[in-house]
């Protein structure tokens, strides 16, 4: 099945020059000019990957993409931004951007992180359909997570990333393999997007006050405790 796009853009060059691209590599293509476009849009017909500039006309992009993330959970968000900051950065990703991508942009590597994020999750050969690990479960076919009897909200990308590290529970899993297992082998982009996504399923797993779950291995990796 053909993947819905939905570009937000108002710069009329750079958006016409994506539907043109994205309509010729098979996808079904939508345009909005501004967020209040955006959030109609999505609203009425909600896309699988939205394309997400920063700066719109009526409102900024990172209050938008808190909206969407509201309104369609499981939808991916990239954010095409001229912003490099890391301040930047940081909010998109925090507001609910599973990426970003600044300008100019090469057409492969947008094409290549579409691919990666519309893959399909399905679990991977010999997976449990159920990850328990400790008083997190995760049902890897439902793609829900619960911590006692409190069901989790992730991302996207927050749920592959917990449910790799929880397959290897105990164990360390390095950044290099989370960033092909849970991205893309080829990525092209800064590992900010991993830490930022790390602390994202910190701040919803662990109760106040407690140790996290998850251990940080300085330069190698993560580990999901078991004790």
């Amino acid at each position: 099945m053909r993947e819905r796009l939905l570009i937000v853009e108002d710069d009329a060059v750079i958006g016409a020059g994506l539907v043109t691209a994205l309509e010729a590599n098979g996808y079904i293509v939508e345009w909005a000019t501004s967020g209040a476009d955006a959030l109609s849009r999505c609203d009425s017909c909600v896309p699988d990957l939205v394309l997400l500039d920063l700066g719109l006309p009526d409102s900024d992009g990172t209050e938008v993409c808190r909206r969407l993330r509201g309104m369609a959970p499981e939808t991916r968000i990239v954010v095409l931004t001229a912003r490099r900051e890391e301040i930047d950065v940081i909010l998109a990703l925090e507001s609910g951007a599973d990426d970003y991508l600044t300008k100019p942009f090469r057409l492969a590597e947008l094409l290549a992180r579409l691919r990666a994020h519309l893959r399909r999750s399905r679990p991977s050969e010999g997976t449990p359909d159920q990850l328990l690990v400790r008083d997190l479960s995760i049902d890897v076919a439902a793609r829900r997570v619960t911590v006692g009897r409190d069901e989790v909200e992730l991302r996207p990308k927050e749920f592959d990333l917990l449910a790799l590290l929880a397959v290897e529970a105990g164990r360390v899993v390095t950044r290099e393999r989370i960033m092909a297992d849970v991205w893309d082998e080829h990525w092209f982009g800064s590992t900010k997007t991993l830490d930022t996504h790390i602390s994202a399923l910190r701040r919803k797993l662990d109760g106040t006050g407690a140790p996290s779950r998850i251990t940080t291995l300085r330069g190698v990796g993560y580990r999901l405790e078991t004790e």
